[in-house]
């Protein structure tokens, strides 16, 4: 897949993910990455996992507060796992989505949620360097 076509692709699929946070709580991994989303433009609910609590009691605190969520784990072996563990303990309980998760970890070229601004910077400028005519001043 073309560099500007996984772009366009990742931008939608956060374009998508905004729209659904305006009403679906978003839990991640770290302060990194509430950090990213933020950067991102998505601004409802993120919750870090990592909160000093276990993950059982997590889950518990989840399923007190909310109704629906969206895992949005890294999409490396440990957020993988995380996820895992997450829809475990949540089943029946509260209703969870993994879509973004899984379509980020396929169009983007990167494992961790924490990384996508600087990726999508990164994209863009190559996506631009190719397109950028150059101006030749004539003395």
């Amino acid at each position: 897949m073309k560099t500007k076509e996984s772009l366009e692709l990742v931008e939608d699929i956060l374009e998508k993910l905004r729209l659904e946070n305006v009403q679906v709580p978003i839990v991640v991994e770290g302060e990194k990455d509430i950090t990213a989303l933020h950067k991102l433009g998505i601004q409802g609910v993120v919750i870090s996992i990592n909160r000093g609590k276990s993950l059982t009691d997590f889950c518990d605190w989840l399923a007190e507060h909310y109704t629906e969520i969206i895992i949005l784990t890294d999409w490396d072996r440990r957020g993988g796992h995380l996820c895992r563990i997450l829809m475990k303990n949540l089943e029946g309980r509260v209703k969870y989505y993994t879509s973004f998760r899984e379509a980020l970890a396929k169009h983007a070229t990167i494992r961790k949620v924490e990384g996508l601004p600087s990726w999508i910077e990164t994209i863009k400028a190559k996506v631009n360097q190719g397109k950028e005519p150059s101006i030749v001043k004539e003395k």
